[in-house]
Formats: C-alpha cells, sequence, structure tokens
C-alpha cells in the first residue's frame, strides 16, 4: 500500500505544532493510507520537550522566498498552515507578528500555487475575524458579516490571511483548502494571551458588562486539524466547545476574585499590565472582555464531522486543573445546596398540593350543605300554594 504523500506543517516548533506532528504519526489523516514523509517548518528550531522523532526538521523563514525553494524541492501533498501567532510576545513585537503572519502566509500561498504537488490546504485561523460589537448576534454563523471588523492587532491579521487564502481558492480550484477559525485554546501548556488573563490573581472586568466566551481544548484542535487535513472537507468552519460561560462565571470556577475597572481606563490598565509584563493585553482582549463572542458550531457537527471532546465548561475546568486552581466554592458544596434546594421545593410543593386538596375538600362540603337545605326545606311561596291548592 502507498502512502499518503508529504505532509508539511508550519509553524512547528511550537507546543501546538508538535503536538499535530504526534497526532499525525499516531493516527495519520482520516480515509488516507498511512503517511510517507512529514516536514516540520519553523523560523526556530524546536525546544528539546518538543521534537518529535520521525520528522524532518527545517529551520526556514516564510517571509522569504526560501519557503518556494522548499515546498519545490519536498513537494508536500498537504499544506498545514499554523504558523499565524495570536500575541506580540510570540513574534517579538506587533511589527514582526504582522510580518509573519501575514507576509509569511502571502509567500506560503505563492509557494504553493506554483507547486503542482499541493492538493489540500489547512488553514489555522481565529474568531477573532468576527470582531467584538455591542451590536453582534447572538451567535456568529461562518457567513455572518461582523457589524465591526477588526481594524488591528490579531484580528485584522487573520482577515488578511483569510482574504489571501480565498485568493489562492479562486487561482487553484484543485486544492481542497479548509479554514478553521478557532475559539480561544485552554488546555494543559497552552500560552495565549487569554491564559495570561486567567493567570492573574485578579481577573480585571469591564464594569458594567458580563461577556458569554467560548473555548476550545487543545487537544480539539489538534483532533480538528488532522481532520480538516482530509480532502472531503474543504470550506470554513468554526471551531469550539458546546456551551458559553460569562466572565464571573470563569472566575469562580477559577477561583479568582474579580475587579471591575470603568471601560474608559480598561485600555490604560491593559497598557500598563502590558509594559509590567503581566499579560499581553490588546485591543482584541479588552473587546472580548466586554461584549464576548460566540460561535455557531452546527456546520462543524454537520459538514466537517467534528464534535468536540470538551465543553467550554469542561475546558475551563481543565485549564484549573493543569494551573492547579481550586473554585471559590467546591463543586460538592454546590451538589449539596442543589439537593437541599430541590428537596425543599419538593415538600413545599407536596405541602401545597396538600393544602389545595385541603381547601377543595372543604368547598366540595359546603357546597353539599348549601343544595340539601334548599332541596329539603321548602320555600315559604311553595308553602303558600300548597295551602291554596289544599
Amino acid at each position: 500500500m502507498s502512502g499518503s504523500g508529504t505532509i508539511l506543517v508550519t509553524g512547528a516548533a511550537r507546543r501546538l505544532g508538535a503536538a499535530v506532528l504526534r497526532d499525525l504519526l499516531r493516527q495519520g489523516v482520516p480515509g488516507d493510507p498511512p503517511v510517507d514523509r512529514i516536514v516540520a517548518v519553523d523560523l526556530r528550531e524546536p525546544l528539546p520537550e518538543d521534537r518529535v522523532e520521525g520528522v524532518e526538521t527545517v529551520a526556514a523563514d516564510l517571509r522569504t522566498p526560501e519557503i518556494a525553494s522548499l515546498i519545490a524541492r519536498v513537494r508536500p501533498h498537504t499544506v498545514l498552515h499554523l504558523d499565524v501567532l495570536a500575541a506580540p510576545s510570540q513574534a517579538g513585537g506587533r511589527t514582526v507578528m504582522k510580518e509573519r503572519n501575514v507576509i509569511g502566509t502571502m509567500q506560503l500561498l505563492a509557494a504553493c500555487q506554483k507547486a503542482p504537488s499541493v492538493r489540500r490546504l489547512v488553514i489555522k485561523s481565529s474568531a477573532a475575524v468576527y470582531g467584538c460589537a455591542p451590536r453582534d448576534p447572538a451567535l456568529f454563523t461562518e457567513d455572518t458579516q461582523p457589524h465591526r471588523p477588526p481594524r488591528a492587532g490579531y484580528g485584522k491579521d487573520v482577515t488578511e490571511v483569510e482574504g489571501y487564502v480565498r485568493g489562492f481558492s479562486r487561482r487553484r480550484p484543485d486544492v481542497a483548502v479548509t479554514i478553521l477559525r478557532f475559539a480561544n485554546f485552554l488546555g494543559p501548556d497552552v500560552q495565549t494571551a487569554f491564559v495570561d488573563y486567567l493567570s492573574l490573581p485578579v481577573l480585571p472586568t469591564v464594569l458594567g458588562f458580563d461577556p458569554r466566551l467560548q473555548f476550545v481544548h487543545i487537544d480539539d484542535v489538534v483532533q480538528a486539524v488532522r481532520i480538516a487535513a482530509g480532502d472531503t472537507h474543504p470550506g470554513t468552519y468554526n471551531i469550539a466547545g458546546s456551551g458559553l460561560l460569562t466572565i464571573s462565571q470563569i472566575a469562580r470556577r477559577l477561583g479568582k476574585p474579580t475587579v471591575p475597572i470603568p471601560a474608559f481606563a480598561t485600555s490604560t490598565f491593559g497598557a500598563l499590565l502590558k509594559r509590567a509584563g503581566v499579560a499581553d493585553f490588546t485591543g482584541d482582549q479588552l473587546s472580548l472582555l466586554t461584549y464576548g463572542r460566540v460561535l455557531d458550531t452546527e456546520r462543524m457537527v454537520a459538514r466537517l464531522g467534528f464534535k468536540p471532546q470538551y465543553s467550554t465548561a469542561e475546558a475551563v475546568s481543565a485549564h484549573a486543573e493543569a494551573a492547579g486552581l481550586r473554585p471559590l466554592i467546591s463543586r460538592r458544596s454546590v451538589a449539596a445546596v442543589e439537593q437541599r434546594l430541590t428537596a425543599l421545593l419538593a415538600g413545599r410543593a407536596v405541602r401545597r398540593e396538600s393544602r389545595l386538596l385541603s381547601e377543595d375538600d372543604v368547598d366540595l362540603a359546603d357546597d353539599n350543605n348549601g343544595r340539601g337545605y334548599a332541596e329539603d326545606v321548602p320555600r315559604q311561596d311553595d308553602a303558600a300554594d300548597w295551602r291554596e291548592d289544599g
């Protein structure tokens, strides 16, 4: 049996890339023969704990033409583009981040366009393309146009990336292109701007707002990428765990107190935290903490055939467990209170029903007594009529 060809993975030196490589080696691509060859590409060499045996590692800068010569040399059948950075700290600054995200993607797509071997392309995108605004819908579908498109930061980067990908898809209709718009990642060893926020001893919130949020566990991210590598799932998909949580609920589950900050002061406060190196607060982050965002994942289940193992609440719990955090009130205590409350309400319902039945019995007895008196005792008019007849 021949293999499924060569798979090229960008952004492979980070934790997500390493997890995807291990998953591909272990399980392969659904519906395909075993993988012949996997080439891992990144700007730097992977750390020892992220190095994967059985994978060819190549240090290459996607912003330069060397990616074109690499693709021409290895002739990949499938390209998984994971090198789209979400935080400036991951790239060494906002300017470098934008160059790697946008210019790097442009160079990669140009190289893939010239490579006849490429038949599949999977792009790691983000729900940040929808932006955050007060008039946003309750659920974002893949076809929803944002009321306030991202104008800066990571959201603008992924918007431009998706635009270039759509252009590539028109020029190479023979390539199955899949765009995965992920919610925020959570789970062991996840390092993102939102994880930095959740790691603060006190969670700052926007005064007067309690946004609804979704998350996706890192294990589900890896599985979604592997499933999307099949050629039967082209298109754009929202990827998120089921359910949602508000910031206040997340804080209680993590055992973190919150401090509300007026909206006009959030930018200054975020800049102070970023300058201190405590958390990588960006405009996208502050907008998300104000208005929130929830994704419609019906297409993910129906067309991609993917159902995450972790719900949003379970992803938060997994993060809390990995970080060694405990909720302010334990689940056991909450369950005990719920049981007592249920028993109390059930007892009250039984007593109320018994009281209503007793009142009905009294009313029925009164009615019977009233009817008996009226029927048994003749009226005075009737008595007079009887005398006249007699």
